[in-house]
């Protein structure tokens, strides 16, 4: 809150300003948990001097009309200029004094302040148009140079005085601008930089975990928590039971970090010490003693409380905890959280038995996912939700499951997002895989995909974790189909984009359609982004759209084998009869693949063309099949020559139309054995 109540007052000041016609040269903002600043630099004294021109009536205008503009403009008729037969009012606007406009403007500031938490206080608070704000308000500062800007709201009035630390200074300071305003609070133990506070936690806790011969568990979000929380921090290191650390690690962590807001420590060997850090709000003169010891009682309150539930969990094994699911509904749609369990385990075991997942077990694959979900129904994660799956884990572990079920049981949700680490155990990666794919198929078979920006299940994050687990590991499996599929083509888009994968090849080889392996789809669109993006591809990818362009004007459709004989073709009007000339068709096709329906005065540029894909076509082809992307890139780049000659040497559209079918059937050829490695009418550029 602190953060965006900076940014916000910056925003609103520098607004007001330019209603105004201000400018600052510089704004500066500061938050504690008692106080919200901002300096601004370089403002002038006084606004400028404006003249406002406001057009009016024609002169030759009804009196009624110029009675109307006279009213409006506050003048009188000797004072209207007139230009070319139309009368105007010329309004000059003295410049204000700048205090002036800054005391409106920062009353409208407090009033209307975005909090996204406020209160009412007092007894103005009986009315609801009272202000609001984050905390009861209790003072206004506001300087313009060494000069009071005067505020009043709700009978607050500014003035030059703040106060200090609430214990170390609570008295009040005088302020004689924005020169002396950090240092004057400074030494009344207040900080005002947000940032300073911040290296100061952060540089203490360091170099307090060095002395007692530990390592920092570095955590940003709990530096900027404990300077959100301190106007003077003073990091202290204090200790607890080391029984507490048969609880696992991270109940630990988590309790210290969002209970306590502290810091946990790592010995030598990489094991959580019975060590924190804490950070205190005051210079307190038994060095902290006292306040170490109070944090110390608290801590191990909490933990106590956690071990508690830990060693009840203990004693129910998963197996029964598993049998509770039966109870909790997954969705009115989708049944309970035990058929989802089940759903799961079928998609798991059937996983290893194909060797989808080389090297899976699945006896462990089943196991493990019918205890994924029973840690769900613990008192810990009860306690602490975000822990879900690690506590399973561990007490499968505990209670003697394999150690791959119990990994897999721990990390089935992984990756969560972005950045965490992604399966590569088999059973793990077995159990994970089946469970974001169970949980997509559920949902896009309910008719509920995401819409929008809305997707409160997760699929988005679903579908990533599918695509890292597949890809990282190099799964060959059909991930999915139909609507389900596009959704995972426009995840992959986002997800490669990272990658600096253009996402207008994924579209070019999603378009040629059947096409749901990631491995494979990848590996082309790889070596498709290497073709376009060298000099070859880019001159053929020219070529194609030249002659895509060619066929898409003359809407050149027919099947070229007919037309190369001569026959007129079949008019596309859906009427035409699909058995037609079925008894000649393999023959024109052979005559084709062989180049011998050229007659004899082709032009060379044209045999070219032809000679070159009847070896391009079947090189590509067979490239694909074997899933050699780079030979299948090098087929199509022996067109390239080909193309350019053609189109160099040959018109299309000759006048003998006999001519014409047969060159744009060889254009059609062309473009086909193209889209045979990917739709390049996709590509961009």
């Amino acid at each position: 809150m602190q953060a965006k109540a900076r940014n916000d007052l910056a925003r609103m000041f520098a607004e007001e300003l330019a209603k105004a016609g201000l400018e600052a040269g510089e704004i500066d903002t500061f938050a504690t948990p008692r106080r919200l600043g901002l300096i601004a630099r370089g403002l002038p004294l006084a606004t400028a001097a404006v003249s406002e021109e406001l057009k009016g009536p024609r002169a030759s205008a009804p009196p009624q009309a110029l009675e109307g503009f006279l009213r409006k403009t506050g003048l009188t008729q000797d004072q209207l200029v007139e230009r070319d037969g139309v009368l105007f009012a010329v309004i000059d606007k003295p410049g204000q004094p700048t205090a002036a406009v800054l005391g409106s403007a920062i009353k409208r500031i407090i009033r209307g302040f975005p909090w996204p938490k406020s209160m009412r206080w007092g007894e103005a608070s009986a009315s609801t148009s009272s202000l609001r704000w984050v905390r009861p308000l209790q003072g206004i500062v506001a300087l313009l140079g060494d000069e009071i800007v005067p505020v009043s709201v709700e009978g607050l009035a500014s003035g030059a005085t703040t106060v200090g630390h609430r214990f170390h200074h609570p008295g009040p300071i005088t302020l004689g601008g924005a020169s002396d305003y950090a240092e004057k609070l400074r030494a009344c133990h207040v900080i005002v930089d947000a940032d300073e506070r911040a290296a100061i936690i952060r540089d203490g806790a360091h170099a307090l975990a060095a002395g007692a011969g530990l390592t920092l568990v570095e955590d940003e979000g709990l530096v900027a928590e404990n300077a959100g929380l301190t106007e003077w921090p003073v990091p202290l290191l204090g200790r607890f039971d080391p029984d507490y650390l048969d609880v696992p690690p991270e109940v630990i962590q988590l309790t210290a970090r969002t209970n306590q807001k502290y810091f946990v420590l790592k010995d030598e060997t990489g094991a959580l010490a019975p060590a924190f850090i804490c950070t205190a709000n005051i210079e307190a003169s038994d060095g902290g003693a006292a306040i170490v010891a109070g944090n110390q009682r608290v801590l191990a309150a909490r933990l106590s409380d956690a071990r508690f539930f830990w060693e009840q969990d203990l004693k129910i094994p998963l197996d029964e905890q598993a049998q509770k699911l039966s109870g909790i509904v997954f969705h009115e749609k989708l049944g309970t959280v035990a058929e989802r369990v089940q759903r799961i385990a079928d998609l798991a075991e059937w996983l290893a038995i194909e060797a989808v997942v080389p090297g899976c077990d699945p006896d462990h694959a089943r196991r493990a996912s019918e205890l994924s979900k029973a840690d769900l129904v613990t008192g810990m994660v009860g306690e602490f939700p975000e822990l879900q799956g690690l506590i399973g884990g561990y007490l499968a572990e505990a209670q003697g499951e394999p150690k791959a079920v119990a990994e897999a049981v721990r990390d089935h949700y992984k990756p969560i997002g972005q950045g965490d680490d992604v399966p590569a155990a088999p059973v793990t990666v077995a159990v994970a895989l089946a469970d974001k794919l169970d949980t997509l198929r559920a949902f896009f078979g309910a008719g509920m995909p995401p819409t929008g920006s809305k997707d409160p299940f997760a699929l988005r994050r679903a579908a990533l974790g599918v695509i890292q687990i597949v890809t990282a590991n190099g799964l060959r499996l059909p991930i999915a189909e139909g609507d389900l599929l596009d959704f995972f083509a426009d995840r992959l888009k986002v997800q490669q984009r990272e990658a600096g994968v253009r996402h207008d090849l994924i579209d070019a080889v999603f378009a040629l359609g059947g096409e749901d392996d990631l491995v494979r789809l990848l590996a082309r669109v790889t070596a498709l982004q290497g073709f376009v993006e060298g000099g070859e591809g880019a001159n053929l990818l020219a070529g194609y759209k030249r002659a895509a362009n060619i066929l898409k004007k003359e809407n050149w459709d027919l099947p070229r084998v007919m037309a190369d004989r001569g026959e007129q073709g079949m008019p596309q009007t859906g009427e035409e009869d699909p058995l037609a000339m079925v008894e000649e068709m393999p023959q024109l096709v052979r005559e084709m693949a062989q180049g011998s329906a050229l007659p004899a005065d082709a032009p060379e540029a044209e045999r070219a063309l032809v000679s070159a894909l009847d070896h391009a076509e079947p090189a590509a082809k067979a490239a694909v099949e074997a899933e050699d992307f780079g030979a299948a890139m090098a087929a199509l780049a022996s067109l390239r020559g080909p193309i350019d000659a053609f189109f160099e040497a040959v018109t299309v559209n000759d006048a003998d139309p006999a001519v014409r079918r047969r060159r744009l059937n060889i254009l059609a050829r062309f473009r086909d054995a193209v889209h045979g490695v990917a739709d390049f009418s996709r590509i961009e550029g």
